[in-house]
């Protein structure tokens, strides 16, 4: 089979033709669909996430058919030939540390990770375990479903933790952001975008997804907020978050890499303002997610792009040239 494989962090993928995997116990092997493109596969790349297994086949927003079924363990079943599932972020947990049993799997000390531990799904096939595949809600193309998986889930997540926040900002307005402001809207909440500096075309584009209002990182929003969710990876819009959220009011730092946050006087966050982060996922959460996401509908903005155009994709995330979502289509390249 094809595959995009990392040999080396900070160098380009490399097409390579590699052996198709074998589902192993408790996995099933997967005819890929689409993969989206997720910023975390840039922090893979570019090294910022420091433990990737090597050679690394990226990609953790999988859609695609089961072919085959490993393996399974007595009183597990997992989906039959030619069930079409996504797979997350969250690849296995060992479900015994004191995390896994109070119900925190997404915290798991021996967690493993598609994508970063497993290979994932920047390739024609993969294997996963099936205990973390997810049936993908009917309606929903492969391509317009997969940024479902990490860029939903962990928006998802990230407004859970926002608790009942009627006024919601949202710095930093890609994937993620795209598909929270949709749920936001329909759960009654107002949202206020933020963006880079002169980013006209994203502020325009969260407008478009239901955005009261959206301006740029340098200005204030025109009331205050309740909760205030980050996704751009700075570091630097924690403390003007925590300006701009009332007293009560909670900070969610939804990437899982940020750079440094800088020092800010102790009164910004006094009044009882709280900064948290959001670790990965949980089943759950995939399960209420996607039981959601039709209701709304969410609807995904998505650009397509062949599985050998993957390194084209990084870039033109990497400088925030990407409408919405990223999406790479395995057989397309052959077209």
């Amino acid at each position: 089979m094809w595959a995009m494989v990392l040999e080396r962090v900070g160098e380009p993928l490399r097409l390579t033709e590699v052996p198709r995997p074998t589902p192993g116990e408790g996995q099933v092997l997967i005819k890929v669909q689409a993969c989206g493109l997720c910023r975390t596969d840039l922090h893979v790349v570019d090294g910022e996430l420091t433990r990737p297994k090597l050679p690394l086949v990226p990609g953790h927003q999988v859609v695609g058919t089961v072919v085959e079924v490993g393996p399974q363990l007595p009183g597990e079943e997992a989906p039959p030939v030619g069930s079409v599932v996504g797979v997350p972020w969250l690849g296995w947990t060992c479900g015994n540390c004191r995390y896994c049993r109070r119900g925190q799997e997404n915290l798991c000390d021996q967690a493993k990770f598609t994508g970063y531990d497993l290979d994932g799904g920047f390739a024609e096939y993969l294997v996963a375990y099936h205990r973390f595949a997810f049936p993908v809600p009917l309606n929903y193309p492969a391509v317009q479903a997969a940024p479902l998986l990490c860029a939903g889930l962990i928006g998802y997540r990230s407004l859970k933790m926002t608790g009942d926040a009627e006024r919601l900002g949202i710095y930093g307005f890609g994937a993620a952001a795209h598909i929270v402001t949709q749920v936001a809207r329909y759960q009654g909440r107002r949202v206020f975008a933020f963006t880079r500096p002169g980013d006209l075309t994203s502020q325009t584009f969260a407008l478009e997804m239901g955005a009261q209002w959206a301006g740029d990182t340098t200005q204030s929003p025109p009331e205050e907020l309740d909760a205030a969710i980050i996704f751009a990876p700075a570091g630097e819009l924690v403390p003007l978050a925590l300006r701009a959220v009332a007293k009560g009011g909670v900070v969610v730092c939804g990437g899982i890499h940020m750079s440094d946050i800088p020092s800010f006087p102790y009164e910004i966050l006094w009044g009882e303002r709280v900064v948290r982060s959001v670790a990965n996922l949980t089943r759950q959460d995939g399960v209420e997610f996607l039981a959601l996401a039709p209701q709304v509908p969410v609807r995904t903005e998505v650009e397509r792009f062949a599985l050998e155009e993957a390194n084209t994709a990084i870039e033109r995330l990497r400088h925030g040239r990407i409408r919405g979502a990223a999406v790479l289509v395995p057989d397309a390249w052959w077209e």
